[in-house]
């Protein structure tokens, strides 16, 4: 993979509130988690880009006999979420990206949220998809939120995405995300990105969730 976006420094630690902020209804998005893998073909849970951990704390309560795995490329954000779930001896987390685990291990379960609009689509999302592929058991539910959309949609869903945000933001802000969003962000259509699941030995993805330019999909190894 040619290029990993980290979450470094306050960047990292103010995670939890940019994602809050930016992605209306992402809190209901989380809660539905746990009842969308409980059809997972075993307790081996991988949660890739697990970030601070906010899948995680889903699961913990939920799930407990679950055994969770957390990677991320991000020394920061792995320490929050080692600081998070220290107590849990069922969760464990990796410094490192998906190629970089025991090619011998199986997950029943996987989540992929906000990763593959950082990148390119140039084998860098399929490279991505076919590790975590590989890391799952047959039949394994994948379940994956991005940001989607060609460029028109992306548009319109922009000016959807303003009108949801909390009172109170500065302009400068919002217009910086914008900007960044629609100039430096990897977004890829819903069609390129069932092409991508498939050829990564994935089922065609099926939409289930969407808030403005935000989307969540379920998949499943084949």
């Amino acid at each position: 993979m040619s290029k990993v976006e980290l979450f470094e420094n306050e960047r990292a630690l103010g995670y939890d509130q940019f994602v809050e902020t930016w992605i209306p209804n992402y809190h209901i998005f989380l809660d539905q988690l746990p009842k969308l893998l409980r059809t997972a073909v075993s307790q081996q849970l991988l949660i890739v880009g697990c970030g601070t951990g906010n899948e995680i704390r889903r699961f913990v309560g939920v799930e407990p006999s679950w055994k969770i795995t957390g990677v991320d490329p991000s020394p920061d954000m792995i320490r929050q979420a080692t600081q998070k779930f220290h107590t849990y001896h069922h969760v464990t987390f990796f410094e490192g990206l998906v190629s970089d685990l025991e090619s011998s291990n199986r997950y029943g379960a996987a989540t992929l949220l906000l990763v593959l609009h950082f990148l390119e689509d140039n084998g860098d999302k399929l490279t991505l998809l076919r590790d975590i592929a590989a890391r799952l058991l047959p039949q394994a539910p994948l379940v994956l939120l991005d940001i989607t959309g060609d460029g028109d949609q992306i548009d319109a869903n922009l000016k959807i995405l303003r009108l949801l945000l909390p009172d109170g933001l500065e302009e400068a802000q919002i217009q910086h995300r914008m900007h960044r969003i629609t100039h430096e962000l990897k977004y890829v259509s819903e069609g390129r990105l069932s092409e991508l699941c498939e050829e990564a030995g994935l089922e065609q993805p099926v939409r289930f969730f969407q808030s403005s330019i935000y989307v969540g999909w379920m998949t499943r190894k084949k």
